[in-house]
């Protein structure tokens, strides 16, 4: 088992080395072909990606922040990221085939 780290952002990455995580791969972007079955995903990932990792028998836990609106889109520091009480939520993700459209014309 691998434990990833993913997030591009220094304040989740102080916050995750602050609570002390097993974490053996630290990036900021991840290729889903490197993730294997069993390994473990943490950090901030788009839904599709994530659903990727889900596919391929890793688990996926998402940092979740409680931010204000004003706080969206700004850079945080670690003391921000514990602020907005920055923790990892497990999600499983699946992607449905053949999504459907949601214009009417």
């Amino acid at each position: 088992m691998t434990v990833w780290f993913v997030s591009r952002h220094p304040g989740a990455v102080a916050w995750a080395k602050s609570e002390g995580l097993p974490v053996d791969h630290w990036v900021e972007h991840l290729r889903p072909e490197e993730v294997k079955a069993g390994d473990v995903v943490l950090g901030t990932l788009p839904v599709g990606l994530a659903s990727e990792v889900c596919a391929r028998g890793a688990r996926f836990f998402s940092l979740t922040l409680d931010l204000t609106p004003e706080a969206r889109g700004k850079e945080l520091d670690l003391s921000a990221v514990r602020a907005f009480r920055g923790r990892l939520e497990e999600f499983v993700v699946t992607r449905r085939p053949g999504g459907v459209p949601l214009c009417r014309s």
